[in-house]
């Protein structure tokens, strides 16, 4: 027997008021199961199907219950018993089983459980039941055993408890056999004396009793066996049977009801199939074009983040222009103030330039005194010199000044000269530095003018990149917003999407639960391939990710 570890002394607790369904092929491996399966058993869908349905069997579990179970629905009938089973983190649950046979005319196709919660009462019945039976197991000597899901002694008691057990007909042959002797006694004991004959009169009576025994049996009890078989293929979910009602009376009224259940769980069955399928189509159309939307949107998000992303680098960049036409603007300033000391400094050269100019012509008139102040002095010492020849004797002192008041004139006169041609050479040099300061004044208030219109200029690209900036830096904003926005909806749509591929499955999960039933006897019974069907699960991608 398969041995699922490992296993822990954890108990899940049953969900109130839920019910595990699945269905199994004959070999028992996993064809369907319900999500609530699914949930309780803790695997994932992708991990049960296809997969041998003793993957949930807990090792406590006696092989005994499973004998019985397999015997029991292998013959046909519908088994029930209190099971402990384990999840897959290795802690158990405890289930009350009811195993029924899918059939396909008189032979099975597969197995129906259906799970529900089992009573504290009915766990420790069968908690104790179960460990006895492996106790047994292990001494090698199994007295306690399941026939049909019922508690048996294999015991020579037990045995012979078995055999003689009565059923519907024994039961009435063998109150009718106590009545007719009950009889026979009472009128022995009235007195009566039996001849030969009338013992052959009793055993006719007690005959007759057994044939009304067999009559009644078969008037009572034989068509409780039939309905008994249609029962059993109804809760098999095969609603093709056509139960005829042919009595008139109790009975013949429990062939109508039975018939009436099983017209109306058709009918209600159909709908639901009919309903499921329209709504799997309109759950697969939906869950399609929320997942095309759902990309659509990804890849619009995917855009606007890089064209926020872009917008955020334009945005640093015209914030980083922005800030240097403003160092611009106060390089400019500061360039139109230093040209304007520049003009200033000029114009004040200008001005001196003027003053020299000045004071060169003004060295110029005193050189032409001085000049003919020497002249003069030349005359009069000449004159002094005439003078002084005429006196002879007496004037050559005066004729010796008179020489050198004339050698001091030449000299001087020499010297003015020299004066005069440096006086004159630096008038030329000052009426050029003058053209040239003219012409350094012009061009220095052209140099200003240009540098005003170039502050003025840049002050107005200050101004355009300051109010550019607050444009861009409010697209920025607008564009983050945006992308926020367009986030939250991707999200909500990826949600969406989730909630769309989630109602589709539920309504796969709708359409194979009522796939169970049969509605039309000419159509033959559903087989899936499990080998197939666990193949598809190990390749989907829910299972990659699981096992990631």
């Amino acid at each position: 027997m398969r041995v699922n570890l490992p296993v822990s002394t954890q108990e899940y607790v049953f969900p109130k008021g839920e019910t595990l369904v699945s269905t199994t092929d004959l070999k028992g491996r996993i064809l369907y199961c319900n999500p609530m399966f699914i949930e309780v058993s803790g695997y994932e869908k992708e991990e049960l199907l296809g997969q041998p349905h003793n993957m949930i069997r807990h090792p406590e579990m006696p092989e005994e219950a499973f004998r019985d179970m397999w015997e029991t629905i292998g013959n046909g009938h519908p088994w029930s018993a209190a099971v402990k089973n384990r999840r897959k983190d290795g802690s158990f649950y405890w289930v009350m089983a009811n195993v029924t046979p899918l059939m396909q005319g008189d032979h099975p196709t597969g197995y129906m459980s259906v799970r529900t919660e089992a009573s504290r009462e009915q766990i420790q019945a069968a908690d104790r039941l179960y460990a006895t039976m492996r106790a047994e197991k292990e001494r090698g000597s199994l007295v306690h055993v399941l026939r049909n899901g019922r508690l048996v002694r294999n015991t020579a008691w037990g045995a012979l408890a078995a055999r003689f057990k009565l059923g519907p007909l024994g039961k009435m042959c063998m109150c009718l056999a106590v009545l007719v002797l009950a009889a026979w006694g009472a009128a022995d004991l009235g007195g009566h004396n039996f001849s030969f004959g009338s013992t052959l009169a009793w055993v006719g009576v007690l005959a007759l009793a057994m044939g009304m025994a067999w009559y009644l049996h078969s008037a009572t009890v034989a068509p409780l066996f039939q309905m008994l078989g249609w029962a059993n293929r109804m809760a098999a979910g095969d609603l093709t049977q056509k139960i005829e009602v042919s009595r008139d009376d109790t009975v013949g009224n429990l062939q109508k009801a039975l018939s009436q259940l099983n017209v109306n769980l058709l009918s209600i069955v159909r709908d639901a199939r009919q309903e499921s399928e329209r709504m799997q189509v309109s759950t697969r159309e939906i869950a399609q074009g929320n997942q095309d939307l759902s990309s659509r949107t990804e890849n619009q998000a995917s855009n606007l983040q890089q064209t926020a992303a872009s917008m955020e680098e334009i945005t640093g960049t015209v914030k980083h222009t922005a800030e240097s036409a403003r160092q611009a603007t106060v390089l400019a300033t500061q360039a139109t103030s230093v040209a304007e000391r520049s003009n200033q400094a000029v114009d004040g050269v200008a001005e001196t330039m003027k003053q020299i100019q000045t004071a060169s012509g003004r060295i110029g008139e005193i050189t032409q005194l001085i000049d003919s102040i020497a002249f003069q002095t030349n005359i009069l010492a000449l004159n002094a010199a005439v003078e002084a020849a005429r006196a002879g004797d007496q004037g050559r002192g005066f004729a010796v000044v008179a020489s050198e008041v004339r050698s001091l004139s030449h000299r001087t006169l020499s010297a003015a000269k020299e004066i005069r041609q440096l006086i004159d050479d630096s008038a030329t040099k000052v009426e050029e530095g003058h053209q040239k300061t003219d012409t350094a004044q012009k061009t220095m208030s052209e140099s200003l003018e240009l540098v005003r219109r170039v502050n003025t200029l840049i002050g107005e690209i200050h101004n355009a990149s300051n109010e550019q900036l607050t444009g861009i830096s409010q697209v920025n904003a607008a564009v983050a917003q945006l992308d926020t926005i367009t986030q939250q909806n991707a999200a909500l749509v990826e949600e969406n999407a989730a909630s769309a591929m989630e109602l589709q499955g539920q309504a796969q999960s709708v359409t194979e639960t009522v796939a169970v039933f049969r509605l039309d006897a000419s159509a033959p019974a559903q087989a899936q391939d499990a080998v197939a069907l666990r193949k598809a699960m190990k390749s989907s991608p829910q299972r990659a990710l699981v096992s990631a």
